[in-house]
Formats: structure tokens, C-alpha cells, sequence
């Protein structure tokens, strides 16, 4: 559905030329929901506004469907209205002094479409906003107001749907909500979506395929599980998930490899040699009680508790080992740990992945 081909991007700022893309090459499949996941400033948003037409390359070449909509080499740029796109904005862009209705039906009437009162009855009932239609915009809640930017972004049945972080300004619990509902949503529509957003929870929960982008460029691209149980980048394992990250020398061991590292010797099931880099996630350090039994004796630590952060439906520990090395936990429970015991930490050699120097 959609082909970037070599897609660069630079802007002039008062300390220097910034390149906010560089070189991105990237397909997106047909009826897909994709994110670009990365942090501020890492060019996510900028490649959502060239697909759009809102931003115009310096080079390189976006193809939606069939149709070129920019080259570089060709001098083709399709302005907007015509890339057969809907859009959602961050600040959801809703006129105030118009009803729902009216919001949603605008870009119908610019483009005088036809059974204008039709699609905009079955684009509010999508978004079960069906019975509001009469309601000014300024006394709807943001919820509702993200709703009405969706209903106006689907009303014309565009080609390709783009979200600009469009759950950024909402609570929590109405977040999760919101987001159960763009699934449904797309499920629903099957219309490929690009969604933008530096929440990795967003990204993984919602996402057919997810880009993980930095700099300007992309780090991986795959689906989420992938990403989050193998990643290829010291960058999107710490992004995505917060892994604990260790660097060390391997040598074979069976069918595994041992690794030396400042933690201590590392038994892993993962095959490697030489210089390579470890990540483990927070959830697979186990803390283990006095009666807990030990699994496997190879990557069993002490060490003591240096923080404890209740974040609901579990605790962050983070744990001070011998030799200075330091450890994030993860662990189920509501009660504060005992700081003053000495802790026993057992990591198991699966849980142990490498990524390659």
C-alpha cells in the first residue's frame, strides 16, 4: 500500500542544518496497522506530514497504492487533498463554533461528495458518537473530541489513515480505552493505518508491525513480539521494555555460551563468541524468598534491594549486586520488600539473550 524509497528530510534552525530523515526506505502492506515508534525529535512525525503532503522532501519518493505521490527526481509533489488520506492530529484540530456534525461533514462538503448526511451518520455511529451530532465541538470531553477527529478522518473513506499521536493529551484509563476502540476500528475498516507515537504499550498493543526510529533513521522494523523478545539494537531493547543491558566476552558452552561479565559469569542459551552485549528484562530477574527454590544454580546473584516503586499491578526493584552492578527487577505483589535482608536473584540461562557486537 505503501513504498518510501531513499525518503530524506532537512530543515534549516538557527544553530545549523538538522536532518530530521535520513535515507528511510520502508513498505507498508495493505490494510496493516504500522507505528513509527521512537523518542521527541527522532523524525516520526515529520515522515507522517510527507506522507501527508504537509512536508516536502528533499529527496526520495512516496508511492500510496499505484500512484507516485512525490519524487524528487520526477518534480511530482500530490498536495494533500488529493493523496486520498485521513488524518488525525495531535490536538485533534476540532472547530469549536461547529457542532459534531458539521466537523465531520466539512471535508464532504469541500470536496462536494454525495450523500453527505448518509457518511456522516455511519462514520459517527463507528465512533458510537451517532447520538451527539447536534453538540458543539467546545462541550464535548477529549475523549469525544478524539472521537469526532476520527469520525472526520474516516468519513470520505480514505486510502490510508495517519494518527499523530492522537491519544497523547488523554488520561490513562481513557487511553487504554481509546485504544481498544482504534482496534476494534481497524479491524473493523481493514484500511492501513500509520500510526505515531513514542509509548512503546501503544505500539505493542496495537500494531500489525511496528518501526523503531532514532535520529532520523530506522533502528529495526518487525512485529511487535519480535521486537520485545528479540530485538537486534542495544536501542530498541532498552526503548521497548527498559532491558537491562550488560556488555561482556563469550566463549561456547554446549549448545549455549558462558559470558564474563562486571555482573559476574553469565550462563546464556544463546550461542555466541567474543565481545557481545546482553540484555535481560526487568520481569525475567527473579527475586527469590528464603523457601523459594532454586531452579538453576548458574546465574544465581546476592545482592540488596536499592529501590522499590509500587506502580499498581506490580513493584520496580532496582537491585545493587556485587562488584557495583546494578539490576532492574520486575516483580508481582503489593507489599514493600524487606531492604534490610540480603536478596537472592536468579536469572534462568533462557532468559539470557545476546545481541551481536
Amino acid at each position: 500500500m505503501i513504498a518510501i524509497r531513499h525518503l530524506a528530510k532537512r530543515f534549516e534552525t538557527e544553530s545549523g542544518r538538522v536532518t530530521a530523515m535520513d535515507d528511510l526506505t520502508l513498505e507498508v502492506e495493505a490494510g496493516s496497522f504500522f507505528t513509527l515508534l521512537g523518542p521527541s525529535g527522532c523524525g516520526k512525525s515529520t515522515l507522517l506530514r510527507c506522507l501527508a503532503g504537509l512536508e516536502t522532501p528533499d529527496a526520495g519518493e512516496i508511492r500510496i497504492g499505484e500512484r507516485v505521490v512525490f519524487s524528487a527526481a520526477a518534480r511530482i509533489h500530490v498536495p494533500p487533498n488529493k493523496r486520498r488520506i485521513g488524518m488525525v492530529f495531535q490536538s485533534y484540530a476540532i472547530w469549536p463554533h461547529m457542532t459534531v456534525y458539521q466537523n465531520v461533514a466539512f471535508p464532504l462538503e469541500v470536496q462536494r461528495q454525495p450523500r453527505i448526511r448518509e457518511r456522516v451518520d455511519r462514520a459517527l455511529a463507528m465512533v458510537e458518537l451517532g447520538a451527539l451530532g447536534a453538540r458543539y465541538a467546545s462541550r464535548l470531553s477529549g475523549g469525544q473530541q478524539q472521537r469526532v477527529a476520527l469520525a472526520r478522518a474516516i468519513v470520505a473513506e480514505p486510502e490510508l489513515l495517519l494518527l499523530d499521536e492522537p491519544l497523547s493529551n488523554l488520561d490513562a484509563a481513557l487511553r487504554g480505552q481509546m485504544c481498544d476502540e482504534l482496534r476494534r476500528l481497524h479491524e473493523r475498516l481493514r484500511l492501513t493505518t500509520i500510526y505515531v507515537t513514542h509509548d512503546q504499550a501503544e505500539a505493542l498493543s496495537l500494531s500489525d508491525r511496528v518501526a523503531v526510529m532514532r535520529e532520523g533513521r530506522f533502528v529495526e522494523i518487525a512485529a511487535p513480539e519480535t521486537l520485545y523478545a528479540k530485538p537486534r539494537s542495544v536501542f530498541a531493547a532498552q526503548f521497548i521494555g527498559g532491558a537491562n543491558i550488560i556488555e561482556g566476552e563469550a566463549r561456547p558452552s554446549g549448545t549455549g555460551s558462558v559470558i564474563e561479565t562486571a555482573l559476574g559469569r553469565l550462563w546464556s542459551e544463546r550461542a555466541a563468541s567474543g565481545p557481545v552485549t546482553v540484555f535481560i528484562r526487568p520481569e525475567h530477574v527473579r527475586l527469590l524468598g528464603e523457601s523459594d527454590p532454586v531452579v538453576d544454580e548458574r546465574n544465581l546473584f546476592a545482592g540488596s534491594v536499592r529501590s522499590d516503586r509500587f506502580i499498581g499491578d506490580s513493584r520496580q526493584l532496582e537491585l545493587s549486586l556485587a562488584g557495583g552492578a546494578v539490576l532492574r527487577c520486575k516483580i508481582q505483589g503489593d507489599r514493600p520488600v524487606d531492604r534490610a535482608s540480603v536478596a537472592r536473584v536468579m536469572i534462568l540461562p533462557a532468559n539470557v539473550e545476546v545481541l551481536d557486537s
